[in-house]
């Protein structure tokens, strides 16, 4: 590979030359997103937390390797290293990880409205980490949205927060927190590039941990188990990832947001359809309401 300038670098949209329109790369993207709880819960039934998280990002990391350099990608600069660090610290191990053990006591559909906060939490640490600062009409209904997950979250774990939930709140955190820092890259070099690097950054400590994780764990794979697997890793942690920056470059991130809206509800949906859950008459009402909060964000500006 050949270092260039990131000046230089072409836009997103340019790389691979596809014709498929934008908000249909975009909506994929939400698509394949709204499937990784219920991947997560058929991974675990053949691997072990630990050896499921680190395996799904070793396997992302050689996918997106082969990605960069069949197309020739620049290396980043030595500025980019510290971004590209937090958004791996961030979405390739802090998520993962922390949603993987809260699944082992949360159902999905208690999950998938927890984790529908992080567009609001990615814009608070964004506006802490820019000068850009959102109107008050923003995180009035920021903090509504807040309010309802607090409520939904306290009144399903029968008046107390249990493991699970701290699980899923520090996940928004580091997530958010390697989103706002991704965004900001993304700012000079594609954002595919941006996962790809932060993927292949990853992988000495993925492959490491995967070998201690498995020496420890016991790993007994079934068809859902790698079935589960293999979605995470070619699914959820780069695909998914591909053609939503993709989506993003061509119809631009506010229309594209608006689809992620549809994302805890796609994920109730699945959690019904693929793992037979019995999803509480709460979970949906939560779930709108909480879209709801979000659509307010998003037609009161970024």
């Amino acid at each position: 590979m050949t270092v260039q300038n990131s000046a230089t670098t072409p836009p997103a949209i340019a790389i691979g030359g596809s014709t498929t329109p934008g908000a249909a790369l975009a909506a994929l993207g939400v698509v394949v997103f709204s499937l990784t709880f219920p991947a997560t819960v058929w991974g675990l039934d053949g691997f072990g937390p630990w050896s499921l998280v680190a395996l799904r990002s070793v396997l992302a990391a050689l996918i997106a390797g082969g990605f960069l350099l069949a197309l020739r990608a620049p290396l980043p600069q030595r500025r980019h290293w510290g971004p590209l660090a937090a958004v791996a610290g961030g979405v390739v191990l802090g998520f993962p990880l922390l949603t993987t053990l809260a699944l082992q006591t949360s159902a999905t559909s208690h999950a998938a409205v927890v984790v529908g906060l992080l567009p609001l939490a990615t814009a608070a640490v964004a506006a802490v980490r820019t000068s850009h600062r959102p109107s008050r009409r923003f995180w009035l209904a920021a903090g509504a949205g807040a309010a309802v997950v607090a409520a939904f979250t306290v009144g399903q774990s029968g008046g107390a927060l249990h493991t699970g939930e701290l699980y899923l709140f520090a996940a928004l955190l580091v997530c958010a927190v390697g989103y706002a820092e991704g965004g900001r890259l993304a700012r000079l070099m594609p954002g595919w590039q941006v996962i790809g690097w932060a993927l292949v950054l990853s992988l000495p400590l993925m492959l490491a941990g995967a070998a201690l994780a498995l020496a420890h764990e016991p790993a007994a794979p079934t068809a859902r188990g790698v079935t589960g697997l293999l979605w995470l890793a070619a699914g959820s942690s780069f695909a998914g990832m591909y053609v939503w920056y993709r989506g993003m470059a061509a119809i631009g991130i506010a229309r594209a947001s608006q689809l992620q809206l549809a994302q805890p509800l796609l994920t109730l949906v699945w959690s019904f359809a693929l793992l037979g859950e019995r999803v509480s008459p709460a979970a949906p009402a939560a779930a709108v309401a909480v879209l709801v909060c979000i659509a307010v964000t998003q037609k009161a500006g970024n």
